[in-house]
């Protein structure tokens, strides 16, 4: 365990106000994220899950409680951070490879390093012969990629994962979770990653951290008993099944 963690939250609550009263979205969370580490986020719709990845984004600030990325406490969205969402929002009328460069021109990168660098992630993802195509000519799964992609153009610290699969047929969602493992293992970012996929979550994390239903509270950290890397065959080990099925008693 190094001295400075990726993502650290210290006792954070966050409540909103709404028209019919207060809402406690979150209520002391303390997590830790080391560098490079994959950790999970899994519990129930409403728990909070987005909310506390909008305060690692710097998105929100929380109501009480500290939140820091590499020791530097946030209090605006950084370039330290990379986010993907459930939807790419790729611009329909960009090739790939503009779409992939779009952080290049919102944090002014100098161009020919960030070409460079697109260039070589659109080879890591998968899709370097389609450079030129336009996201109408990718099926879904390809588009989540050029998502991944982009994220990682200005080599963030941190990577905020929201379900980015969870719109995508369950054969495609598998394939890019093992094209996600295999890309975070030549990276070696530190990512959250939110799901509401148990078996998702124990393939591809090294912890699990399970919330409960609002507010969301820290109930279970799960250290995933799996050797790296893992492959479509750890589904069906008798670990990866007791791993699953211990998660899941914590939602029956």
């Amino acid at each position: 365990m190094s001295a400075t963690a990726a993502f650290t939250a210290e006792r954070i609550s966050v409540r909103y106000q709404t028209r019919s009263g207060v809402i406690d979205a979150l209520r002391d969370i303390d997590l830790r994220i080391e560098e490079g580490e994959f950790v999970a986020l899994l519990g129930p719709s409403g728990c909070g899950k987005s909310t506390l990845l909008k305060v690692a984004a710097g998105l929100i600030s929380p109501t009480e409680g500290r939140a820091s990325i590499g020791g530097k406490q946030l209090d605006r969205p950084g370039r330290d951070v990379g986010v993907a969402f459930q939807k790419p929002n790729l611009l329909p009328w960009k090739t790939v490879l503009s779409n992939v460069m779009l952080p290049a021109q919102t944090l002014r990168l100098p161009k020919a390093p960030a070409l460079t660098r697109a260039r070589d992630l659109l080879e890591l993802v998968g899709l370097a012969a389609f450079a030129d195509n336009y996201p109408s000519e990718l099926s879904g799964g390809m588009q989540q990629r050029v998502g991944l992609a982009r994220m990682l153009l200005h080599d963030p610290e941190l990577l905020l994962m929201d379900e980015p699969f969870a719109a995508l047929d369950a054969m495609t969602r598998e394939s890019l979770t093992l094209e996600l493992q295999r890309i975070w293992l030549a990276q070696r970012k530190s990512v959250l990653f939110i799901t509401h996929s148990i078996p998702e979550a124990v393939f591809l994390a090294d912890r699990v951290v399970v919330m409960s239903a609002r507010p969301g509270r820290i109930i279970d950290d799960f250290a995933v008993p799996l050797d790296r890397p893992r492959t479509a065959d750890t589904m069906a080990s008798a670990a990866f099944v007791d791993a699953c099925r211990y998660l899941r008693g914590h939602f029956q």
